[in-house]
């Protein structure tokens, strides 16, 4: 089995993309995780460049990683000056990094304009940085910047600098596709003439601004590069770097390379959704292998072929790199769909097959009207339960009345909802104020239930969601109200619609509290038993 070298860089150049930002307590969160997910080096940072990364290098020494190597990146020498007095080499070797990764430049292009030295100073320059690092005992690898770029614009000088980086002692060769520009039978050649002209060990780091960070990425394996640069998430400058969260899984579970042991890839999703919170970035849900949506299937023929064969419509098992599969409901939605969904609920669907396509026809006609059942599995279960006669009344409104009032022009407005309901025949009349005309609702009606169901206590939103489904309507649009609610135990997501947000947003209240209620009333029978 291929051995493959993962050289995590997000804790570096992933924080130049934009949106990214790190500090160096989150910089070792994320260190500690790369650590037990079994990557082979974690590229900390550019020791000098600032303060944070400086801190990081000297907090990341008391800790005992069980794999990875921390590494320290930085520029080679810069021109004319001595190696040993170069402040960028003085910092990497303070760092006191086991490993040291060294870019250089390859491209005659930034020799001439960005560094403005002579090619054959530059060459030095690599050399001795390389060299005089070696001497110090650190294991260096050396990054080839803009080399396939450099390539294409001067062939025989690129491969010269890789002999420089060889020669002076580098134990890899990573050869950089920096703008992201260059498609894959170009880099195919390049790599085939760059290993016949300079034996060495080869890396590979490539950018994304074409769509094609991970496809040049495999092939380069494919070719003998058995170390492998990129990022969680490809977080990263501009379009961001090849994302690891892809990379990993296609070489392990398609080109049978060895990456992370197989355990350890059932972790991915979670490793990948942690760096996203820790970063603050919203995980994208279409992203592949890890995405919410990598394995959600929507059309009612797919699901149908997939609850008879999963091969059908996937091309891994999610559980592999520690995904799930789902299937979504919308107007899309066939039997298939719903046969899938209420069995994943724990449901009995105790449905007759006409029962059943009038749910699916029900579902259609809701969706039509703005409802979304894909992200309210609340909503939806409810909805069943309707339909088999199971769903129990908790209250029945008698009314609510709120009250919106704005005093003085610098102040915010004063929200207070009145509501009167009724619980086994017993009438419950109550008031509450509220940051807003909704959260007053929810305020009143949880005021009201409480006295009844104790247990709502344990209940609070999470997250409350607007979308405006016809614009062109103006203030007289249909509004779709979108719920997240939690306790202790377990996160669902209830919908409403209207052309009143307030009566959406009641709808979807009502819809969070009974769900909670159901499953409450669930956990008791349970323990009776």
């Amino acid at each position: 089995m291929k051995m493959v070298e993962i050289y995590d860089t997000t804790l570096r150049d992933g924080t130049q993309g934009e949106g990214v930002s790190l500090s160096s307590l989150d910089k070792i969160k994320i260190a500690q995780r790369l650590d037990k997910f079994g990557v082979t080096y974690i590229e900390g940072g550019w020791p000098g460049s600032n303060p944070k990364d400086m801190e990081f290098f000297k907090e990341i020494k008391r800790l005992h990683l069980k794999k990875a190597k921390i590494a320290a990146f930085g520029s080679t020498r810069r021109g004319k000056t001595n190696t040993k007095e170069d402040f960028n080499i003085k910092a990497l070797l303070d760092s006191k990094t086991e490993v040291v990764t060294i870019f250089g430049k390859t491209w005659d292009l930034h020799v001439k304009d960005a560094l403005r030295v002579s090619l054959e100073e530059n060459l030095k320059m690599i050399y001795d940085s390389i060299a005089y690092i070696k001497s110090r005992g650190r294991y260096v690898i050396y990054d080839a910047e803009h080399y396939f770029d450099g390539f294409k614009a001067n062939r025989e000088y690129a491969l010269r600098t890789l002999e420089a980086a060889d020669e002076a002692g580098a134990e890899m060769l990573v050869l950089c596709e920096t703008n992201g520009g260059t498609l894959p039978g170009e880099i195919s050649e390049i790599i085939k003439t760059t290993k016949s002209v300079v034996p060495a060990k080869y890396g590979i780091h490539t950018h994304n601004d074409s769509g094609l960070g991970v496809a040049n990425t495999v092939i380069a394996v494919e070719l003998g590069c058995t170390h492998v640069q990129g990022t969680m998430n490809g977080f990263g400058e501009r379009c961001g770097n090849a994302d690891l969260c892809s990379i990993i899984p296609i070489l392990q579970l398609k080109l049978g390379c060895r990456c992370v042991s197989d355990k350890n890839l059932r972790t991915l999703t979670e490793l990948s959704h942690f760096i996203s919170e820790v970063a603050n970035v919203v995980p994208a849900k279409n992203v592949p292998f890890v995405g919410d949506s990598a394995f959600a299937h929507k059309g009612g023929i797919h699901v149908d072929a997939v609850m008879k064969n999963i091969k059908t419509y996937e091309h891994i098992e999610p559980e592999l790199v520690g995904n799930r599969r789902r299937v979504l409901l919308s107007d899309l939605s066939g039997k298939s769909n719903i046969k899938y969904k209420t069995s994943e609920m724990g449901l009995e669907l105790e449905m007759d097959p006409i029962q059943l396509k009038e749910l699916a026809h029900d579902i259609k006609i809701l969706e039509h009207k703005g409802y979304l059942y894909e992200d309210a599995e609340g909503s939806f279960e409810l909805l069943v339960r309707k339909k088999q006669g199971t769903m129990k009344n908790f209250f029945d409104l008698e009314g609510f009345r709120l009250i919106i009032e704005k005093r003085q022009e610098n102040e915010e407005p004063f929200s207070e909802a009145t509501i009167k309901l009724k619980v086994n025949d017993v009438t419950e009349h109550t008031a509450a104020e509220g940051d807003g005309p909704v959260n007053a609702l929810d305020n009143a009606l949880r005021k009201a239930l409480e006295k009844f169901y104790p247990n709502l206590k344990k209940m609070h939103l999470t997250d409350y969601k607007v979308r405006v489904l016809d614009g062109k309507e103006g203030t007289l649009a249909k509004v779709r109200v979108h719920i997240e609610s939690s306790d202790k135990e377990q996160t669902w997501s209830t919908v409403g619609v209207s052309e009143n947000i307030i009566e959406a947003s009641w709808q979807a209240l009502v819809d969070s509290i009974n769900y909670h209620l159901i499953k409450d009333k669930q956990t008791k029978k349970k323990k009776k038993q």
